[in-house]
């Protein structure tokens, strides 16, 4: 059963340009997993991007807003297929089991210009 469903979408150009203005919100935002996957890459923005729009399809799939949970409650783990998994834990856990949400399903994306994130909340 379907409990909620989230989609963000998230400019690469203006996101590469916080990040630039505001170094430290790759450690507040990001696991340093998550952040260790993005360097392999010689571009990390969009892998960061999709990330931050996956926590941000968190929070609508849930239905609550910014605040609600941690950054680090949440965020993207790759399976040994490649395939991107949820991890959520902390408050954002705790939320979910209140919800009825049992499972996650999560769609990453990214063109050179917008990170998209697409998560259904399955009870």
């Amino acid at each position: 059963m379907i409990v909620g469903i989230g989609v963000d979408a998230v400019d690469i150009d203006r996101f590469r340009t916080v990040l630039q203005r505001t170094p430290s919100m790759r450690d507040r935002v990001f696991t340093h997993e998550e952040l260790a996957y993005a360097e392999q890459s010689s571009d990390a923005v969009p892998s960061l991007a999709v990330r931050f729009a996956a926590r941000e399809a968190v929070m609508k799939a849930m239905g609550v807003g910014l605040g609600a949970f941690g950054f680090h409650d949440v965020f993207v783990r790759r399976d040994e297929s490649g395939r991107p998994t949820l991890v959520v834990g902390g408050a954002a856990a705790e939320l979910a089991r209140e919800r009825g949400i049992a499972s996650w399903h999560v769609s990453l994306s990214h063109s050179d210009d917008t990170a998209i994130a697409f998560v259904v909340a399955a009870g």
